[in-house]
C-alpha cells in the first residue's frame, strides 16, 4: 500500500517567494511552506519544489523553506540595475523545461498573485498539464484564478500562520444586533482583526491540534491520528470528484503528511484494522470497494455529535453578547469555546478551520454571522428565537 501508485499526481512546486511573502506580510501574515505542501498532499505526490528570491532579502524565511526540503533558487538584486521579473523569468523558463523534459509530472503548482505568470498557466494547460495557482486574497491578480484549472488562497489554507502580534482575544465587538433585522451596523468598533479568509485564527503553521504537549498517552496520540485522518480524508473528498476515498488513496495522503506514520506505532497490525476501529467509534464508515481488500472510506452522514458542538458555539456567542456588550467577532472565538468545551475540535466533524464550522453553523440556522469591511472581520449573533439546529 506504500508503493507509489502510477496513477496518481506528480506534482512539481514553484514559488515567487517575493511575491507571496510580501502579499502575506501586507494582510498580517507570515508565509511558511508547512499549510502549502499539507494541502498539497492531499492533492497527489511533491517531486520538485523550488522557491525563487533574493535570499539575501529574505533570511528569516531560509530555514523554513529548507526544512520544508524546497531548493532555493538565488536571484541576486545588483545594485547597477534594474532587473525586473528577474525571478519571474528564470521561474517560468523552468517550469516549461520540465513540462517538456519530465512527462510523468502531471500537475504545476504556480505560487504566486502576478498576472505576468498568466501566459505561462496557458501555455502548460496546452500541453495538457493541470495548474494550480496559489496566491494571497488581497493581492492575487484578477486574471490568474480563471486561468488555472485550480486556485488556493494562502490565507484560507489550514494553518496559515499569523505575524507575532496578532491578537486572538476578542477584546472589541459591535453593537448588537436588532432582533429580525440585518441592519444597524453602525461604528464602535476598533483594533485590527483576522482578514476574511482566515480559516482558523486560533492556528499555527502545526498540521494538527491540539497543541503538543510535555507527556502524550497512546490516547492522545489515537485522537490526534483520527482527527488527522477525517481532516485528510475532507481534503481528499473535497479535490476529487467522486465521494467514497479507496483507503490505500487515504494511506498514501497521510505518509504524504507525514513519512513516519506507522499504524503499528498505536497497536493496530494493519491500517485495515486502525481503519474498522475507526468505523466502530463512528468517525468514519466503510463499503466494499471495487478492488479486492481496498475498502472506500467516508464520512458519516451526520457528524459524531455535530449538533452538540453547533448548541455550544451558540451558548457561547449569547454568552459574549452580554459580556461584551455586543456582538462577539471571530478572532479569539475558538478560545472562548474551548473555555466551556475543552476536547472541542472541528476537525471532529470533518471540517478544515474554526470559520468553515462558523459557517455550518449558521447554515443549520444555529447562529448568524455578518462580514464587516471596515474591521475586516466577521461577527457572530443569535437572533431571538434561534434554537437546535436544523437537519
Amino acid at each position: 500500500m506504500t508503493a507509489p501508485d502510477p496513477t496518481e499526481e506528480r506534482l512539481a512546486l514553484f514559488i515567487d517567494h517575493e511575491n507571496v511573502a510580501i502579499g502575506a506580510r501586507d494582510i498580517g501574515y507570515r508565509f511558511d511552506i508547512a499549510p502549502l505542501t499539507e494541502a498539497l498532499a492531499e492533492r497527489g505526490r511533491l517531486v520538485v519544489r523550488k522557491a525563487y528570491a533574493d535570499w539575501n532579502l529574505f533570511r528569516e524565511d531560509r530555514r523554513g523553506m529548507v526544512d520544508g526540503n524546497v531548493e532555493l533558487i538565488e536571484i541576486p538584486q545588483r545594485s547597477d540595475s534594474v532587473r525586473k521579473n528577474a525571478a519571474d523569468i528564470q521561474m517560468a523558463v523552468d517550469a516549461m523545461e520540465l513540462a517538456f523534459t519530465r512527462d510523468f509530472v502531471s500537475t504545476f503548482v504556480i505560487v504566486s498573485g502576478d498576472s505576468d505568470f498568466t501566459p505561462l498557466v496557458g501555455k502548460l494547460r496546452e500541453l495538457n498539464k493541470r495548474v494550480i495557482g496559489v496566491g494571497l486574497k488581497g493581492s492575487t491578480s484578477a486574471m490568474l484564478p480563471p486561468a488555472c484549472d485550480e486556485f488556493l488562497f494562502y490565507d484560507r489554507l489550514e494553518g496559515a500562520p499569523k505575524r507575532q502580534g496578532s491578537s486572538s482575544s476578542p477584546g472589541h465587538s459591535r453593537p448588537k444586533k436588532k432582533s429580525g433585522g440585518k441592519g444597524g451596523r453602525g461604528g464602535g468598533r476598533n483594533g485590527v482583526a483576522a482578514t476574511e479568509p482566515a480559516t482558523d485564527t486560533t492556528s499555527t503553521a502545526a498540521s494538527t491540534e491540539p497543541a503538543p504537549v510535555a507527556s502524550k498517552s497512546q490516547k492522545q496520540d489515537l485522537r490526534t491520528l483520527e482527527r488527522q485522518i477525517t481532516r485528510t480524508l475532507t481534503g481528499l473528498q473535497s479535490s476529487s470528484a467522486g465521494g467514497s476515498i479507496q483507503a490505500s488513496n487515504l494511506k498514501r495522503a497521510l505518509l504524504r503528511k507525514d513519512p513516519t506514520f506507522s499504524e503499528q506505532d498505536l497497536g493496530f497490525r494493519g491500517f485495515r484494522e486502525l481503519l474498522r476501529h475507526l468505523e466502530e467509534s463512528g468517525f468514519i464508515t466503510l463499503t466494499e470497494g471495487s478492488a479486492p481488500g481496498d475498502p472506500e472510506v467516508d464520512l458519516p452522514a451526520e457528524g459524531k455529535n455535530e449538533d452538540a458542538a453547533f448548541i455550544a458555539l451558540r451558548d457561547t456567542v449569547r454568552e459574549l453578547m452580554v459580556e461584551l456588550g455586543g456582538d462577539p467577532p471571530l478572532s479569539g472565538l475558538k478560545d472562548q469555546l474551548r473555555k466551556r468545551q475543552p476536547d472541542f475540535s472541528e476537525k471532529d466533524f470533518g471540517y478544515s478551520g474554526f470559520l468553515q464550522f462558523c459557517k455550518a453553523a449558521v447554515a443549520k440556522n444555529v447562529v448568524e454571522m455578518d462580514w464587516e469591511e471596515d474591521d475586516q472581520e466577521y461577527y457572530l449573533y443569535v437572533e431571538d428565537g434561534e434554537g437546535s439546529p436544523a437537519g
